[in-house]
């Protein structure tokens, strides 16, 4: 089946052959042109896109295995939501041991992009908690993977961005929680200094921490936010473990952005100043906390037919403050800010892939309504800072790094090369090794 591809973030538009994957113990198809491997599709660039080329849709590769509530080994095919995983998970004491900001991805979509969530600092990325895979070659061959079964394709295939097979199914360790609730705080910080001293006093006690920044405001309010910290809460006898209010819904795609540099400026004011007091204090329902823009559904439509570009860097610690500033404020000095500005700590934990994105130091991950050269201008901006602090950009997030970048910030792609199936490719992985 021909279809129109696009990303999460609606940008770029491919043109591709889909098709569905049911049995795990089938051979792969083949099409004759490059086939890759997809899962929902939660990736916000090209790296889940194949443009003339063929998807592997694997979401239908949807069955569980196996699951030990006594261990938390849970063992499933690769399509398996997150969601899925939490709703038979977390009645039984278990939840995912890390998770990005979407509940919406796949378990191999995880795997092949090492995603990782709010508890870096403890928990590492989510391939840190992975035990074992099965790997598909287009040849037909089939592999075990584990840390101590072929290591080096375990190694290439978590962050290898689908490229060196299909993944059917894996087995994950959970970790163990009382209860679906999360004891959170939430902290008022008045510029960049404040995130990385509530962020330094904050890394020992709490297992997750987040802020989000007001990236329109300057002077020196650059880099004011909102900075939450928190754990699962112990069990809540009193309280049934109902989900939260109900999911509301973008119905259609408006034909023009309703992001745009009034609405940002707006919205930015009202959501830093909806916090009165300095420190809040609240015990919820883990939706609301970990996936706040999963309770609108289709939300990505309200950046309008031109979709937009998410771009997610990691600076190293040392110079984190400057580097963080000065992408900050060429933000500001852009006119052409972001509702969703994220920013946070990455642990010292290594990550466990080739290819994977996280490292230590200080992520920021921005959403800018695509407005052609301009957003283009102000992306290759960012890419002089994070080069020059010696960063990273996230490749599931990226829709427009140079080759050039893109060495820069992985020097193991060489290495990474001689693991990719020769079957396979990606509209990314072309854009990039051109």
């Amino acid at each position: 089946m021909a279809r129109t591809g696009r990303s999460w973030g609606r940008y770029p538009v491919t043109r591709e052959v889909v098709i569905p994957l049911s049995d795990r113990g089938a051979p792969l198809p083949t099409g004759g042109k490059l086939m890759l491997p997809i899962g929902n599709a939660r990736s916000y660039g090209d790296s889940c896109l194949n443009d003339d080329g063929i998807l592997l849709a694997a979401r239908g590769l949807d069955h569980f295995i196996a699951f030990d509530p006594v261990t938390g080994v849970l063992t499933c095919e690769a399509g398996v939501l997150f969601s899925e995983i939490l709703d038979l998970a977390v009645p039984q004491g278990w939840f995912l041991p890390v998770t990005p900001g979407t509940r919406f991805v796949t378990v191999g979509g995880a795997i092949a992009n090492d995603v990782h969530g709010k508890n870096h600092h403890r928990a590492g990325t989510f391939g840190h908690h992975v035990l074992a895979f099965e790997l598909v070659r287009t040849d037909g061959t089939r592999m075990r993977c584990a840390p101590d079964e072929h290591p080096d394709w375990f190694r290439a295939t978590i962050g290898g961005l689908g490229l060196t097979g299909v993944i059917t199914w894996a087995s994950i360790q959970l970790r163990r929680v009382q209860g679906p609730w999360m004891s959170a705080e939430s902290h008022k910080f008045g510029n960049l200094d404040g995130f990385f001293a509530l962020s330094a006093a904050s890394d020992r006690d709490y297992e997750y921490t987040v802020a989000w920044i007001d990236c329109v405001a300057r002077g020196k309010a650059l880099g004011r936010g909102l900075f939450s910290r928190a754990n699962h809460a112990p069990a809540r006898p009193d309280r049934r473990p109902g989900a939260p209010a109900r999911t509301l819904s973008m119905p259609v795609t408006p034909p023009l952005s309703l992001i745009n540099s009034l609405s940002l400026r707006a919205f930015n004011q009202l959501y830093f100043h909806k916090q009165r007091k300095p420190v809040t204090h609240a015990t919820s329902h883990y939706q609301p906390f970990f996936y706040p823009l999963d309770g609108i559904a289709h939300w990505n439509r309200m950046y309008g037919p031109k979709g937009f570009l998410q771009y997610q860097c990691v600076v190293p610690p040392i110079g984190a403050d400057e580097a963080v500033r000065d992408l900050i404020k060429a933000i500001a000095d852009s006119g052409t800010g972001s509702f969703l500005a994220v920013l946070k700590q990455f642990g010292d934990r290594t990550s466990p892939g080739m290819l994977s994105f996280a490292r230590p130091g200080a992520t920021l991950a921005l959403d800018f309504p695509f407005q052609g050269t301009a957003t283009l201008r102000l992306l290759d901006r960012l890419d002089e800072i994070t080069v020059a602090a010696g960063g990273a950009v996230y490749p599931a997030k990226d829709a427009r790094m140079s080759g050039d970048n893109f060495r820069r910030y992985f020097p193991a792609h060489e290495a990474f090369a001689a693991y990719i199936d020769p079957g396979l490719s990606s509209s990314f992985w072309r854009r990039v090794q051109a």
